[in-house]
């Protein structure tokens, strides 16, 4: 059967086959590893208990009927405090929409400012932009970031390609890298659009910056988070924000996620999204918009939730870097922010059993079959299939687990050729 265009070429997601194949080892007895989900578990880490018992208390309050298309006044009014307090940005209401977590949201992005044929950059490996692209039938500007810059754009890479663009897609924390971008990248990169925007003329299309900030609240140590428009006052007018609770409270299933932008893009996203239907629940709106204001209660949860992600991160981190030291090859990143580690396992052309390993693909295969660690190669992230960088996510990950994990890569690693 022909259907649209857009349905026959659309790609399926790699990860979702890769959990198809997880499940069904799982299902016939076999230890799995898995580190591919970019979630939590509820009994690892719940959402804060305040925020649970806001939610249950709305529904017997009966808020079962229709939000606002925008969001509810009392949440928006709620972010914008919030965002105030924790990041020193200052928007109205006007400016702040609401949805259902942050994918309605960089969908309608696109669909505002991103016709048919316009530039859209952004690098690899990252999350999804390649298919927002492509849904959009945005003209793909693909940069591929490398390790030496904690795979992040840099401005002298965006350059050769920024005349025309309508859109540049950033990510800080990064998904899937766990790293963040430098204050002195992102500067450049600001001072660059804002150079371009000022080239144009008045009946130009301006270039605008998607800044997918999902990860801000969990960084560790001495990383700090930076933005455009802290940077620069200026990018306020290019510049639209995408954040949400999903993943500062461990609240993926709760589904509240807002933009933040100039008023006149919030309106035109908020028209787009309203023939969709992608509101935020009403019950999960009014104990988001409760629970925002609760600094204290937010502070305490922030410091045990990031303590035992960080604490996780860092096993495996330390557990990759003895492996390293030993002659396997491998190598990680040190975890800056959010749930991921970023890993390096470059076994091709090795033997396993005699049998040469011929590309990434069967890497990735190894990996699962002889250790039992199920990981996210980068190809799945828009990066070259050859790419032998993967992506480990601790969000379901058991402390008491990444010993035994640690050990068992090893032993797989040893019988190779």
């Amino acid at each position: 059967m022909q259907l649209s265009r857009l349905a026959e070429t659309l790609i399926g997601s790699e990860i979702v086959k890769l959990g198809g194949e997880i499940r069904e080892k799982i299902r016939r007895g076999a230890k799995i590893y898995n580190f591919t989900v970019g979630d939590f578990d509820p009994a690892i880490f719940p959402i804060p208990k305040e925020l649970e018992d806001g939610i249950v208390d709305a529904y017997r309050r009966h808020f079962t009927n229709y939000p606002a298309a925008e969001g509810n006044l009392d949440l928006r009014e709620s972010i914008s405090v919030f965002i105030k307090d924790r990041q020193k940005l200052e928007y109205s209401v006007e400016e702040i929409l609401v949805s259902s977590g942050g994918r309605p949201l960089i969908y309608s992005v696109f669909r505002t400012v991103v016709d048919p044929g316009d530039k859209v950059i952004y690098a690899v490996p990252s999350w999804n932009n390649n298919h927002y692209t492509h849904l959009n039938g945005g003209k793909h500007i693909v940069i591929e970031a490398a390790a030496e810059n904690n795979f992040m754009p840099t401005a002298d890479a965006i350059r050769p390609h920024i005349a025309g663009a309508a859109l540049l897609c950033l990510c800080s924390p990064q998904n899937p890298t766990g790293t963040t971008i430098s204050q002195k990248d992102l500067s450049a990169i600001c001072e660059l659009v804002l150079e371009e925007n000022a080239r144009r003329g008045p009946e130009e299309k301006k270039l605008y910056v998607l800044y997918d900030q999902m990860y801000w609240q969990l960084t560790y140590g001495k990383i700090v988070h930076h933005d455009p428009v802290s940077l620069y006052p200026a990018m306020r007018e290019y510049t639209v924000f995408i954040d949400a609770i999903s993943k500062m409270f461990a609240a993926t299933g709760v589904r509240v996620g807002w933009a933040i932008g100039p008023a006149p893009i919030m309106k035109k996203m908020n028209a787009i999204m309203s023939h969709i239907g992608s509101w935020a629940p009403m019950a999960e709106q009014k104990a988001t918009a409760a629970f925002l204001l609760k600094k204290e209660a937010i502070d305490a949860y922030l410091e045990g939730f990031k303590a035992g992600l960080s604490e996780r991160l860092n096993r495996i981190y330390d557990g990759l870097q003895r492996l390293k030291k030993a002659g396997h090859p491998v190598d990680v990143l040190a975890p800056e922010a959010g749930i991921y580690l970023t890993i390096k396992v470059d076994l091709a052309g090795r033997k396993s059993g005699g049998v040469a390993i011929k590309d990434q693909q069967e890497v990735t295969a190894f990996l699962l079959n002889e250790a039992g660690l199920a990981v996210v190669p980068f190809s799945a992230f828009g990066a070259p299939k050859t790419s032998p960088w993967y992506r480990l996510s601790v969000g379901t990950c058991r402390t008491e687990e990444i010993p035994e994990m640690l050990q068992k890569l090893e032993e797989a690693m040893k019988k190779l050729g």
